[in-house]
């Protein structure tokens, strides 16, 4: 069954925590985005593992060098997950696989700014990633014509594990999960909604339906 996944892209500790305690009940991954660590530093992590050690944190790194040092670094923080960039140098992918599989944590590898995602996502696959993110970032998504749509295609095409991130809201989640995700990401539809606990519910129900 696909995981809903909370991407909080605000920018305080505090923020995020009051968010996270709001949608815990109905989202199975929360992922601390990378203005709020930028913002707040690898405490954040620290601290949303420790209020929520139930649910898998997310620390959207973005590493894109010192692979495993980066890796180390977030799963000593309490992270579960970290992302390196897809159109980085295979080594520092692999390097941060490596720091994962001592942890016994996980690598997700994202593909903002990747040409191909599905090629690359078949490549990075093979080096040990738990899922690769086909993502939109939100400079791309405000693009005339843009489309989730391509995003899930490419899901489909690349037959890996993969989550799609980059519009994902209640009338798009529907073809998500029916493309084979194990991970559906939404950000704007939770923490943009006006009540971000019912907005995480109805994209839960929408999974199980």
């Amino acid at each position: 069954m696909t995981k809903l996944q909370v991407a909080i892209d605000l920018l305080t500790t505090e923020a995020a925590l009051a968010l996270a305690d709001k949608v815990a009940p109905y989202v199975d991954i929360i992922e601390l985005g990378t203005p709020l660590i930028k913002a707040e530093g690898l405490k954040v992590v620290t601290a949303m593992k420790s209020a929520h050690p139930d649910k898998l944190v997310f620390a959207d790194l973005k590493t894109a060098d010192t692979g495993a040092l980066e890796a180390e670094m977030a799963f000593q923080a309490g992270a579960d997950l970290v992302t390196v960039m897809g159109a980085v140098d295979d080594a520092t992918v692999k390097g941060a696989v490596e720091a994962a599989k001592k942890a016994g944590k996980k690598v997700v590898v994202d593909t903002i700014g990747v040409k191909d995602r599905v090629q690359r996502a078949r490549e990075v696959t093979a080096f040990g990633v738990e899922f690769v993110e086909l993502h939109a970032g939100l400079d791309e998504q405000a693009l005339p014509g843009y489309s989730v749509q391509t995003l899930i295609s490419e899901g489909k095409e690349a037959q890996v594990p993969f989550s799609v991130a980059g519009g994902v809201n209640i009338d798009t989640i529907k073809d998500v999960v029916a493309a084979g995700a194990t991970v559906a990401v939404a950000g704007g539809a939770i923490y943009g909604a006006e009540d971000p606990a019912a907005a995480a519910k109805a994209l839960r129900e929408a999974i199980y339906a």
